[in-house]
């Protein structure tokens, strides 16, 4: 039997079995190795599976050979795939800056922990992503959100452990509320296998229970997303968090939770009775437009980058939701091409903000005044993401919001797309304040022998920023892979 045949098991395995190694080398050196090797690993092994997928179709893994829905299936559509790409390909570039930029935030001695937390959390993402069966998706979310508060909880400044004790409380909350709606379909069908799941509730459209079930799963759900106004634990784990978790964890964890939501909403009930039975539609509209124009504005008055760019997360957060409010195929690929150059444009900021912060002293608008003479690469850097956030042609984020509003003009909601504008104009407002900071004020005293972040920290910075402009100009991949995901999910329940 090739080892072909056993790639979705070890898209999980290999980063899982990092995590122990890393703790009996117990050394920070052989540590960064392991989990470096896992993650480049993981990263060629989503790559074969794309490929499988794009040649063949939906892959079903038996574990254990025990066929489904007896035994735990791992499977492998389009949109897995996709974010399977996803998720390795961001740790493959992250992990390479942990080294120069834990030096500086991480004693020494929790190194080895760190990288074993790291591994841990990706393992569990990628779980979440390929794991056919319900209650294992519970099992990796907790998996990677165990792992994800002790990262956060390593930051240097104290107020990391309060960031770190607030995710937890509410991501507790967020895993009971889904476990509830889980057992709930589980009492309704009687299978925890979501492919057997969803041909079960074909015919239990509208019964209590399973509109029940949805309304556990959303809220739960969305506390892990940081949907408005669920959002109160994430400004404060990325502001505080070491920058290189800041970055891992904006660029995958909140997009992780939407692909479950898209995977419950569209491949598990289906989407008649997400959109119909339930004032879902209406719901997520008015949460995305709130989160997008709260958000930003909250943004605009922020003292430090850091948490600036943590609330423009939750904006884009909203961007990403009101994709999937059209109940459309197009508004659906917006909300999917969004994951992926979100991810890309804030995993980048939050990069180079950690050399912001290593080299200036702090991420606070004090310490950056005229930083663009003296670091030029990662100022302008950081001005490429924020004309993405803005959604300036040439960058990743115009794709994205080209996209919603051709799925609001399909739909004849021309008020949809003023504001869709208008809240573009809010990021221009926040953007602007680090370029005045940045290039039209005087280095303050101290920092004249301030120099760029070391080449393990910036290289791996702009590699993502590369990617920032190359996929806003070629869309084939993302945009392309995307737009075929929406319309298989678009199919309903499978």
């Amino acid at each position: 039997m090739s080892v072909a045949q056993h790639l979705p098991a070890l898209q999980v395995v290999v980063p899982l079995l990092a995590a122990p190694l890393t703790v009996l080398v117990r050394q920070r050196h052989l540590a960064f190795f392991v989990v470096l090797t896992a993650s480049w690993c993981a990263l060629a092994i989503a790559v074969l599976l794309w490929l499988q997928v794009d040649r063949g179709g939906t892959l079903s893994y038996a574990i254990g050979n025990w066929p489904p829905p007896w035994g735990i299936e791992y499977r492998v559509d389009r949109l897995t795939a996709f974010m399977l790409l996803l998720v390795t390909g961001i740790a493959a570039v992250v992990l390479p800056y942990c080294r120069g930029s834990i030096e500086r935030e991480i004693p020494l001695r929790q190194h080895y922990l760190f990288y074993t937390m790291f591994a841990l959390c990706l393992a569990g993402l990628l779980g979440i992503c390929i794991t056919g069966d319900a209650f294992n998706v519970f099992v990796f979310l907790e998996v990677s959100s165990l792992s994800t508060y002790v990262l956060i909880a390593l930051g240097q400044d104290r107020r990391a452990l309060v960031a770190s004790y607030q995710y937890l409380i509410m991501g507790t909350i967020g895993a009971t509320f889904f476990i509830i709606g889980v057992g709930l379909l589980y009492l309704m069908t009687g299978t925890l296998n979501m492919a057997d799941m969803a041909q079960r509730l074909d015919g239990l459209h509208g019964t209590r229970p399973v509109l029940a079930a949805l309304a556990f799963l959303t809220v739960g759900i969305s506390l892990k997303l940081a949907l408005f106004p669920l959002h109160q634990w994430l400004p404060n784990a990325y502001a505080y968090a070491p920058s290189a978790v800041a970055a891992f964890l904006a660029a995958t964890a909140t997009k992780v939770a939407v692909y479950v939501l898209l995977r419950f909403y569209f491949s598990v009930v289906g989407p008649t009775q997400v959109f119909d039975k339930l004032p879902t539609q209406e719901m997520m509209l008015l949460l995305a437009l709130a989160g997008m124009f709260v958000a930003s504005t909250v943004a605009i008055f922020q003292a430090d980058l850091k948490r600036l760019f943590a609330y423009s997360s939750v904006a884009q957060i909203g961007y990403i939701m009101l994709g999937l409010s059209f109940n459309s195929v197009t508004g659906l690929t917006a909300t999917i091409v969004h994951m992926a150059n979100h991810a890309v444009t804030k995993g980048a900021i939050f990069m180079l903000l950690g050399g912001v912060a290593a080299s200036m002293g702090g991420s606070s608008f004090q310490h950056i005044r005229g930083m663009g003479r003296v670091m030029p690469f990662t100022s302008f850097g950081i001005v490429i993401g924020g004309l993405s956030l803005i959604g300036v042609p040439g960058t990743v984020g115009f794709i994205s919001k080209w996209v919603l509003i051709q799925a609001a003009l399909q739909q004849g909601q021309w008020w949809l797309v003023f504001l869709i504008v208008v809240s573009s104009l809010l990021a221009v407002a926040y953007v602007w304040r680090f370029v005045e900071a940045a290039y039209l004020h005087a280095p303050r005293e101290g920092v004249a022998a301030a120099a760029e972040a070391p080449r393990s920290m910036l290289l791996p910075s702009l590699l993502l920023l590369a990617a920032v402009v190359y996929f806003g100009i070629d869309t084939s991949m993302t945009l392309g892979n995307a737009a075929l995901a929406a319309q298989a999910l678009m199919g309903g329940p499978r």
